[in-house]
């Protein structure tokens, strides 16, 4: 990128990730990358990330007036669903369904730990409001009068909401009553955010539906609030409004974010994978796994042939969320995870987390509960300066302390207890990286682990072992690699439409979807755009997505299926009719081609067992391993 104001001065371009313990935040400029990690800053994520934002302008002798661009992935959204700290919810139901965020699917929380429970709903009975109408899958069969818009007007405004979520019957089919509530409830309640099922996933499903419009209307509030207070404290230190990293691995408006708080609820971890999959790319494997261990938590994905994987939905904190994201499975083992000792006296670690503030014992910040970073000071595998420039400096007798409290109570040694502490806490990771990839049906044995995060490369050789797995890669910029994701990845917008059509009607699928296009191609001018259908065989209940050519003659759709069909679940049946449920749009702009990942040539190789640090992070390599650290500061470990 050229800044056409100063010849040819390269502008610079930002990303800034919030982490449960730091704020990472990189500038890539000139073909170099310089990063900075503060505390995050709970009460106000904000603050802490326009401070990491001059501090890696600092570093790379930069004003802020050079910024071209800000990506910005957070966890605003995730912290109140697990916070309980969303905006007070009413939700307006088709009379009849009016609990239907309580019944769920009906299936069990656990399937074999009998007191475990779901998360309570986002929008608790008394502030779900009945409405008389009722559409079906052939038209509307009891019709919205204006009187009842009056009531239900009235019963919203009784509730003192800050938020309505609006999910009838069939809207995503027929959103006529959906748009006549909300335009009456937004006109009539100033200042209330409303929103509609059929505008936030027009798709089958009515549970998932709902609940992701109840979890947008609960989200929503409270990132707008913070995406305004952050644009105008960015604008205040001459920097540029942030763009919002999605779940989905795309950048969108930040005020487009702050109307659709639901597609933000992954954010971070989309950067990292996000961040991942260059560093794949550039290794040329065909199979990577992203590996992002941090201070509060573990997120993990699949990577082929340089491209994550996606899915359509997951759930986050109890709660679904059926939109368009990456494949990313996420477990409470962080280096700020707390050990304990559960009432049969096992050991256990998480999901509590020390979290930025007080911190790991070592930290020296008022931390008393034994962390994972902890242990592994215990154990030597790192310690001094966390090549933080001196923020944090672990001290171990703190760490000693610590540990030393729950070695006592499990009856065992302070160096047994801190090793299985680590060892507790890397089965998890396993547990996690076996669901991305063993469950989705690849071998990860020959592929490569991609470690990152600040405490990734300390427990990457134990999770490779876990896996089977015979490489380990750890970016130089393995610490921040999060942030640098935001910086190369490019802008997308998603959309689907529910049609349940047959594969054949090739002029019905096509009339679908062409209103998807359209749309799509005004969002982002000059964007490649991907089509790809949800098909099933007539009579399933979940269907797979395959990609679409519209313009392609209509076997290949039902082919293209039939390929799928056989690779998901080990065979097809040819023959057999085919149902599209649902179309889907996608259009994406790449990201900057900064090409930052390489590694040059080996300059040292360390047999294990060694400690070697890197900026932000620190990689232990362990007995029966082999290190070559290159020119860049990648470092590839080998068995030996």
């Amino acid at each position: 990128m050229v800044d056409r104001t100063r010849g040819e001065t390269p502008l610079a371009l930002v990303g800034v990730d919030v982490g449960g313990t730091f704020t990472d935040a990189v500038v890539a400029t000139g073909g170099r990358v310089h990063a900075a990690k503060v505390p995050t800053t709970p009460n106000d994520q904000g603050e802490g990330v326009v401070r990491a934002v001059q501090a890696a302008l600092d570093a790379a002798g930069l004003a802020p007036g050079s910024v071209e661009r800000i990506a910005h992935g957070m966890t605003v959204g995730t912290n109140a669903m697990l916070e309980g700290t969303g905006a007070r919810t009413a939700l307006v139901a088709t009379e009849g369904l009016e609990d239907v965020l309580e019944l769920r699917r009906q299936d069990r929380a656990s399937l074999y730990r009998l007191e475990a429970s779901h998360p309570a709903p986002l929008v608790p009975a008394d502030r779900v409001i009945a409405a008389r109408e009722r559409v079906g899958p052939r038209g509307v069969v009891t019709a919205l009068e204006p009187d009842e818009i009056d009531r239900i007007v009235q019963r919203v405004r009784d509730t003192a909401p800050e938020a309505v979520a609006v999910g009838l019957l069939f809207s995503y089919a027929e959103p006529a009553h959906e748009r006549a509530i909300a335009e009456r409830l937004r006109s009539e309640l100033p200042g209330v955010h409303v929103c509609a099922s059929s505008e936030v996933l027009p798709e089958v499903r009515e549970y998932e539906r709902i609940a992701t419009t109840a979890l947008d209307a609960y989200l929503t509030p409270v990132l707008a609030t913070y995406l305004e207070a952050l644009g105008r404290r960015a604008a205040a230190a001459d920097l540029p409004a942030p763009a919002i990293m999605q779940s989905s691995g795309g950048l969108m408006p930040l005020d487009e974010a702050a109307r659709h708080a639901a597609r933000t609820v992954l954010s971070g971890p989309a950067g990292g994978v996000v961040g991942a999959a260059d560093v794949a790319r550039a290794e040329g494997a065909e199979v990577a796994l992203a590996f992002d261990m941090g201070g509060t938590s573990c997120d993990v994905a699949l990577i082929t042939d340089g491209h994550p994987g996606r899915a359509h939905g997951s759930v986050v904190a109890g709660h679904p969320v059926h939109l368009p994201m990456l494949d990313i499975e996420t477990v409470s083992a962080g280096g700020g995870s707390i050990a304990w000792a559960d009432a049969g006296g096992a050991l256990r670690v998480g999901p509590r987390s020390a979290g930025a503030v007080p911190g790991p014992a070592a930290y020296g910040r008022g931390g008393t509960a034994p962390a994972v970073t902890d242990a592994n000071v215990v154990l030597g595998r790192v310690g001094g300066d966390l090549g933080l420039g001196g923020t944090i400096t672990l001290h171990e007798q703190s760490a000693r302390d610590a540990v030393g409290r729950l070695a006592d109570e499990l009856g065992l040694g302070i160096d047994d207890c801190a090793r299985g502490i680590v060892e507790v806490a890397v089965q998890e990771m396993v547990s996690a990286l076996h669901v991305v990839s063993v469950e989705r049906g690849v071998d990860p044995r020959p592929g490569v682990l991609i470690a990152f995060g600040g405490a990734g490369p300390l427990h990457a050789c134990a999770v490779a072992d876990g896996l089977g797995m015979t490489g380990i890669t750890c970016p130089a910029t393995a610490g921040v690699l999060a942030a640098l994701g935001m910086v190369v990845a490019g802008e997308r917008r998603d959309h689907v439409q529910s049609v349940l059509l047959p594969a054949h009607d090739a002029s019905g699928l096509t009339a679908a979807v062409q209103p998807l296009r359209d749309r799509a191609a005004r969002e982002l001018p000059g964007a490649r755009i991907e089509v790809s259908a949800d098909c099933r065989y007539v009579g399933q209940s979940h269907a797979l997505t395959v990609p679409w050519d519209p313009s392609a003659a209509p076997p290949q759709l039902e082919d293209a299926f039939h390929e799928a069909h056989a690779r998901a679940a080990g065979q097809a049946m040819p023959g057999s009719p085919v149902e599209v449920v649902s179309v889907r749009v996608a259009a994406l702009t790449e990201g900057p081609p900064l090409h930052l990942h390489g590694g040059g040539d080996p300059v040292a190789e360390h047999e294990g067992p060694i400690s070697l640090p890197m900026p932000g992070s620190t990689c232990w390599v362990a007995a029966g391993w082999r290190a070559s650290v290159h020119a860049d500061g990648t470092i590839r470990l080998r068995r030996s």
